[in-house]
């Protein structure tokens, strides 16, 4: 039996979630259009590997593993159609740095699972892979037990999370931050200053807290830690499922009296100073973080001199509003990026993006969530002449 892999899934495939079972079309017609849709990388490496494949009915022959397929086929990292994957269509090809996790023919190859020199591939990554089995169960992967993050933070790993931690730990960390700010005066913009976005799907970050290091921390503050939960969630998959990345609510009912993520609260005081301590720690979080972007507009229009809106949809995600009419203003090649920085400004939105790019923040790490946005909006209030304590926020 040989390893087979494919740039999209076959036209003539049907893949029916019925059960333990997935269909696939049997005879020497499938095997053809497996064989006509196999794309080998520039390194001669497979940029799709899917298990051990043969002419699959269920009726001929038993697909041990169909279950895993068949949940993996629910999660995101097999959604071939999404943006993670489908972003360098045009351009054919994936950026090294970028395939590491955005292809898992780039994993594989960063850590040296293909028996390659570890470290990003030498050359880009076509375009049409995942997440795929082996990037999560490749029998070298026992081999990664530290994973280096953006922080300078060398972190231990066992093989249950290597992948995860490589994957959802961001591309920057507090102290990208720092070096570009250096001695800038805090409020006078900069032309030199730019975006520093965290990434996306940063749970692996937040989870790892203050320890992580890749939250912008204020150099006057403590920080709380890696959130180590309860004993029984050690790591990621102790609460998602492995291939469909579902949280597994039997997990938080050890507990709580709730499977629901969203209800739960781990304090018994209002962080937002709304007094509500019936609701879940989300609101908490989310209700700072809008109150953090609300002083975030008034000090780039009061402070830095030039108006800023926000398009989360839109990268970097901040732009010009010089005449404030609420809408980026346009240039020769579309919306103009935000261009009056300062580095007091700058700090608070790596923040606010930081605890907004991982929707489960409220999980796993709400304490360090809600320590950043505090933090922010206290740094902001000062220039802003806003009486901070009437608030009412706690840490």
């Amino acid at each position: 039996m040989s390893r087979f892999s494919i740039q999209r899934y076959p036209s003539n495939v049907l893949l029916a979630l019925a059960g333990a079972a997935i269909l696939f079309v049997s005879g020497a017609q499938d095997a053809a259009a497996q064989a006509s849709n196999t794309v080998e990388s520039t390194q001669g490496l497979p940029t799709f590997v899917m298990p051990p494949s043969g002419p699959f009915s269920p009726n001929r022959i038993e697909i041990p593993n169909a279950r895993a397929i068949a949940s993996w086929m629910r999660g995101g990292h097999s959604d071939s159609a999404s943006e993670s994957f489908r972003h360098w269509d045009e351009e054919g090809a994936i950026p090294p740095v970028c395939a590491t996790c955005h292809s898992g023919q780039g994993f594989r190859s960063f850590h040296g699972l293909d028996g390659s020199e570890k470290g990003p591939p030498e050359q880009p990554v076509p375009v049409g892979g995942v997440v795929d089995c082996e990037t999560c169960h490749n029998a070298n992967l026992g081999s990664v037990t530290e994973i280096s993050l953006s922080s300078g933070v060398n972190h231990p790993v066992i093989v249950g999370e290597a992948a995860c931690v490589t994957c959802h730990q961001g591309r920057a960390a507090g102290a990208t931050v720092t070096r570009a700010v250096g001695e800038k005066p805090d409020d006078q913009p900069d032309p030199e200053l730019r975006f520093i976005n965290p990434h996306y799907a940063l749970a692996a970050a937040t989870a790892l807290g203050g320890y992580g290091g890749l939250g912008y921390q204020y150099p006057d503050q403590t920080y709380s830690g890696r959130f180590l939960h309860a004993k029984p969630v050690q790591t990621c998959l102790s609460c998602h499922d492995p291939h469909n990345l579902e949280v597994v609510a039997d997990t938080c009912l050890m507990c709580h009296t709730t499977g629901d993520p969203d209800l739960i609260r781990i304090t018994r005081q209002s962080h937002d100073g709304s007094g509500d301590t019936s609701k879940g720690i989300k609101h908490d979080i989310a209700a700072n973080a809008a109150r953090l972007k609300s002083m975030i507009f008034d000090y780039a229009a009061e402070v830095a001199g030039t108006p800023v809106v926000y398009n989360g949809e839109g990268y970097p995600y901040f732009f010009t509003d010089a005449n404030g009419d609420g809408l980026a203003d346009e240039g020769d090649g579309g919306p103009i990026a935000y261009n009056a920085w300062t580095p007091r400004l700058l700090k608070a939105v790596y923040n606010y993006k930081f605890v907004t790019s991982d929707h489960g923040i409220h999980v796993h790490n709400p304490h360090y969530a809600l320590e950043l946005l505090y933090d922010s909006m206290k740094d902001l209030s000062e220039p802003l002449g806003v009486d901070f304590a009437a608030l009412g926020l706690l840490r």
